[in-house]
């Protein structure tokens, strides 16, 4: 087979087409920007897009100072560049050199510029931003009466909460007067002491979204005395009203969510405090319960009654040892008394005299114990067991013993 080429001749050759085409190498074209992504290498990949076809882009880091405003969707822009293939994917792409804002562009430029001011001046600092209220009884929202947001609002705040009050100010939010139109809405109903106030409308183009961008919106959002939620547009519409709102909401329905609790949620949660409460009061019943067991347990012990039987019972007692001392003692003494009585009885003079002995003494009654004591003729008493002779001493005789 003849004339058979390689992929990367094909694109090679295609390239150097592109490369020879004096038109292709410097030309201006004009669309609104798709698919915008900032690469973490500085790169931006874009689409450009009209009615009838899109154009892949690409501006690298090196260009980047051909951009003076942040590249994002929905621009109108007019792209300076060259178009030519990548040889890899063999597709062809407008190498962006230089971007210029064309037609609503220049809306951005006032959008970029007029944020600059107001941060400069610091309406978008966090310290002037109020706290919205968990639970909101009044709720504000001005938009537009008869637009999907006020129904998104209205449905969402009466699913979630049906006894919040919804004041509506039916205000013209797009168009020519629609910057006057909000604000004289805020300042109607931040005069009424509301809790919460949704200053918003649905999507739309950045001419659809302005009025939102407008310095006399962003002046009553930021002397507004009730908390302001944004809701302006979809999740990536970013207007001057979202910075300055104490709170920014990504949508109408969002809004509506952030500002009124649901009241479910909110029931649930009472309950699930009633239980703890409750499991907390039984819990400390019973612990008063052991508490006031433990202390009468210790009352009985030590209370008066408990003391005074204590006492009666060591009275009690002492009385037993008392008792049982004196016995032992008395049993001790009539012992000894015994053995005593015993000894006595032995030496007893009866017992002598029963046993043939007698007691001898002179008239005077003195006891006769030695032969001298009483003469020859004298006369003596001589005890026996059961009675006295009377005696005379006829002789004496006396008698050594050893």
């Amino acid at each position: 087979m003849k004339n058979v080429y390689t992929v990367a001749q094909v694109n090679t050759y295609i390239k150097n087409m592109f490369t020879q085409d004096f038109l292709l190498n410097r030309l201006y074209v004009k669309g609104e920007v798709s698919n915008c992504k900032y690469h973490s290498s500085g790169h931006i990949y874009f689409s450009l897009k009209d009615e009838s076809g899109t154009l892949s882009c690409v501006m690298f880091a090196g260009w980047r100072k051909g951009l003076a405003f942040p590249l994002r969707d929905g621009q109108r822009v007019i792209v300076l560049g060259s178009v030519s293939i990548y040889e890899r994917s063999g597709s062809y792409q407008l190498y962006a050199k230089e971007i210029l804002a064309d037609g609503t562009g220049k809306l951005y430029e006032a959008y970029e510029k007029l944020k600059a001011e107001l941060q400069e001046m610091g309406m978008f600092a966090q310290e002037y931003k109020q706290s919205i209220p968990f639970y909101v009884r009044k709720l504000g929202i001005v938009t537009a009466p008869t637009g999907a947001a006020v129904q998104d609002i209205r449905n969402i705040a009466l699913r979630r909460n049906p006894y919040v009050q919804l004041i509506l100010y039916p205000a013209q939010v797009q168009g020519e007067g629609a910057a006057d139109s909000i604000v004289r809405g805020i300042e109607a109903l931040d005069a009424l002491n509301l809790d919460v106030l949704i200053v918003g409308r649905g999507g739309g183009s950045i001419e659809d979204l302005w009025a939102f961008n407008e310095e006399k919106v962003a002046r009553a959002i930021f002397n507004c005395r009730t908390p302001v939620i944004s809701a302006v547009g979809h999740e990536t519409d970013t207007t001057i009203a979202d910075f300055v709102a104490d709170l920014r909401a990504p949508t109408p329905s969002a809004a509506a969510e952030l500002a009124v609790a649901d009241i479910r949620e909110l029931t649930a949660r009472i309950e699930g405090y009633r239980q703890r409460l409750s499991q907390s009061f039984v819990w400390r019943i019973e612990q008063y319960k052991r508490r006031l067991s433990e202390l009468q347990m210790r009352f009985s012990r030590s209370g008066p009654r408990q003391l005074l039987f204590e006492r009666r019972m060591r009275e009690a007692e002492l009385q037993s040892r008392f008792v049982q001392a004196m016995k032992d003692k008395l049993a001790d003494r009539k012992n000894r008394l015994s053995l005593l009585a015993e000894r006595l009885h032995g030496l007893s003079p009866l017992l002598k005299l029963q046993q043939g002995y007698s007691y001898t003494e002179d008239l005077a009654g003195k006891a006769v114990t030695e032969i001298g004591q009483v003469p020859e003729g004298g006369r003596l008493k001589v005890h026996v067991t059961n009675g006295v002779y009377t005696a005379v001493v006829e002789g004496r005789t006396k008698i050594e013993r050893e």
